[in-house]
Formats: structure tokens, C-alpha cells, sequence
């Protein structure tokens, strides 16, 4: 999977220069049809391949602030731990 979203994202730049080349030097409208193509291809189809690999087997609680999470925070993060933190960034 990875190998193909890095090909398919190198095709998709490439049909983006070429389309920018094709408008500035052949034909304008045809440039503008494939630039659109390109980016209309990025969006509804790279992009939620991309995300949903990336994703894939990650929980979106792991990354969410809940209160379990601020809890976890507060119980880890001791008062001697919190002063030596605020000395060090008062001498930066």
C-alpha cells in the first residue's frame, strides 16, 4: 500500500506539471481540464486512501483530550516535576 500511494502521488504531481506546462505552451482550456482532473483525483481519491492508511489500526482516543486523558496528565505530572519544569524554561 505504501508503495503504491507514493507512485500514485508522484503520478498525480506529475499530471499537475504537465498540466501547467500543457496550459502555458499547447492549449489553455486542455491544461485547465487536466489541472482540475488532477487536483478533483487528489482529493476524492489520494487523500482518503492516504488517511485511512495512515489511520488504519490507531485509536482516535489515544489523540483525543477527554477527561480520562487530562487525568492521566495530571496523576503523571508530580509537583516536583512541575517545578523542575518551570525552572528550566525561566532560564531559557
Amino acid at each position: 500500500m505504501k508503495l503504491f500511494l507514493r507512485l500514485f502521488f508522484l503520478g498525480l504531481l506529475l499530471s499537475l506539471f504537465f498540466g501547467i506546462y500543457y496550459k502555458s505552451q499547447i492549449d489553455f482550456e486542455s491544461g485547465e481540464r487536466i489541472i482540475g482532473f488532477t487536483v478533483l483525483t487528489t482529493s476524492l481519491i489520494y487523500l482518503p486512501l492516504f488517511l485511512y492508511h495512515r489511520w488504519n489500526g490507531k485509536r482516535l482516543q489515544d489523540y483525543t483530550l477527554s477527561e480520562e486523558n487530562l487525568k492521566k496528565m495530571r496523576e503523571t505530572m508530580s509537583p516536583s516535576t512541575r517545578l523542575r519544569k518551570q525552572k528550566n524554561t525561566s532560564k531559557n
